[in-house]
């Protein structure tokens, strides 16, 4: 229980304050501008919303041991990554950046986001790494039935996979890394695995060694 608490405080601490930074500028900004002007930049930046900023806050020496950077903010959607794509992935030089978007928008945590538009934010992203030689690596969305702060999505499952098959589609189409976090974490009806999410959203803390697994063999590949 007091694991699930902490992840629910993680998941909306960065609502507080979003009339002032509703994109979430001010959050990363400090430690991003002593990257810059120490020039110690990461490998590797993990863009994305309270899953990868969960994953910093539980595995820290995932991040530290392999000079990777988490830049995930709790309950953002792909537009607010989208905005601050710059600041937090371009300005620090990683070689590649592990994009995970789009729980946030299937939850209509701001407004309600056509699935296409999630997925054309999402390619924007890539677009933008491309432009600037880091290399995209799309991570699917993880399952989720149910989300325990929006109970009104009836279909949140079935939109994450339909989601999932054209960011997949679009990967292959353009030659670029897909990371398929899902297929190993959704139980048969495709919501998260009770064993693996407390709440049926986020990832146990053990659960992000898998996902670690997975990604590291992508990473290898692409980073030296």
């Amino acid at each position: 229980m007091k694991r699930l608490s902490i992840i629910i405080i993680l998941m909306t601490m960065s609502f507080f304050g979003f009339s002032q930074d509703w994109f979430g500028f001010n959050r990363y900004k400090a430690d991003n501008e002593q990257i810059i002007s120490s020039k110690n930049y990461p490998k590797v930046v993990f863009m994305g919303n309270s899953i990868t900023d969960n994953w910093a806050y539980f595995h820290p020496n995932f991040f530290s041991d392999n000079n990777f950077c988490g830049r995930g903010i709790g309950g953002q959607t792909s537009a607010q990554m989208l905005v601050r794509f710059y600041d937090d992935v371009v300005a620090l030089h990683p070689k590649a950046v592990v994009i995970m978007a789009g729980t946030n928008d299937v939850a209509h945590n701001t407004y309600w986001v056509e699935p296409n538009q999630v997925v054309e934010n999402i390619k924007a992203m890539c677009d933008i790494s491309k432009a600037n030689n880091i290399v995209p690596i799309i991570s699917s969305i993880p399952p989720c039935a149910e989300f325990v702060w929006n109970k009104d999505i009836k279909n949140a499952a079935e939109t994450i996979v339909s989601i999932n098959n054209v960011l997949k589609e679009y990967a292959n189409a353009n030659k670029l890394i897909y990371v398929d976090y899902h297929s190993i974490l959704a139980d048969e009806k495709s919501g998260f695995q009770k064993s693996l999410s407390d709440d049926g959203c986020h990832p146990n803390p053990d659960t992000y060694f898998m996902m670690e697994e997975m990604v590291m063999k992508t990473i290898k590949k692409v980073v030296k």
